[in-house]
């Protein structure tokens, strides 16, 4: 393996006419992936794709809007302990107000992929809601420690503010006093800023970036500032397409660019940074390649 893609959604139906080649394409590329449970059914595909995969691993989560339910299925805590599930999540907290329009490069609306519209709803997040995302929040953090595996976050601020992030910090500030360092797990498409970034490596957890490096500077100085070990790619494909496929679907093998870009930013080798990246992957979900 040359690269890894430490977030993808290759089990969802967007990849159903031609998963088989977007896996071929992984293999001459040298890039393995972790495809991303999101609910129930998620998780169960995530998992079935890994099982006969080589270049796939999984997580199991409950993401905190695909749903509104409130506790973690029995079944999904079974699957957690599957060998090729390495993480829990994606799971977090999300009060982005989606008001319609196409995905911006000036908020942290960029799951949309390029040719699409982002779905559509009126008004901010209810008190009822937040409770609800930070209660399901607690329970996958329970589910990751009693398994011994890293968490998979989803964290997604209301326009202008960091109030998610701060949310998820407070959850998982009280989980470290009790647990230290076997709580731990990388923040995913990371839109935070570096007082933000400092918090979450305060905690060892890690963060991960998309293509979305490529078509905006808004986290250039994240970038720069963390230190190497904690930095992962992604793509959440097939989201957030990078430069030079925009109004493409998104697939693993464009994680490339991510460390392209990664690489452009940090003025470092290329080469170094795609291989300090798998190793940092390894090493927080056990991967084996």
């Amino acid at each position: 393996m040359k690269y890894i893609d430490i977030h993808s959604h290759i089990h969802d139906k967007d990849f159903d006419k031609d998963r088989d080649d977007v896996l071929k394409r992984m293999g001459e590329n040298g890039v393995a992936t972790i495809t991303i449970g999101t609910h129930l059914e998620s998780s169960r595909r995530a998992v079935a794709l890994a099982e006969k995969e080589s270049l796939v691993y999984a997580t199991v989560g409950i993401h905190p809007t695909d749903t509104k339910i409130e506790i973690v299925p029995k079944e999904l805590e079974e699957l957690a302990h599957h060998k090729k599930v390495v993480a829990i999540g994606e799971c977090g907290i999300d009060y982005f107000d989606k008001r319609g329009g196409r995905a911006n490069t000036n908020s942290s609306d960029l799951r949309a992929p390029s040719n699409q519209s982002t779905l559509s709803f009126r008004g901010g997040t209810s008190e009822a809601e937040k409770k609800r995302q930070r209660e399901l929040f607690e329970l996958q953090v329970e589910l990751a420690l009693k398994v011994d595996k890293p968490l998979m976050i989803h964290g997604r601020p209301s326009k202008g503010t960091m109030d998610a992030y701060h949310d998820i910090l407070d959850i998982l500030y009280l989980y470290s006093g009790e647990f230290g360092e076997k709580l731990r797990g990388n923040v995913h498409f990371f839109v935070g800023d570096v007082e933000i970034a400092r918090k979450f490596l305060e905690l060892g957890f890690s963060m991960s970036f998309t293509g979305v490096l490529t078509f905006t500077s808004d986290y250039d100085e994240v970038v720069r500032f963390l230190p190497l070990d904690k930095i992962m790619t992604e793509t959440d494909s097939p989201y957030a397409t990078p430069v030079p496929y925009r109004g493409k679907r998104n697939e693993p093998i464009y994680v490339k660019e991510v460390v392209k870009k990664i690489a452009e930013l940090r003025g470092e080798n290329e080469k170094s940074i795609a291989k300090a990246i798998l190793d940092n992957s390894k090493l927080l979900f056990h991967l084996e390649f």
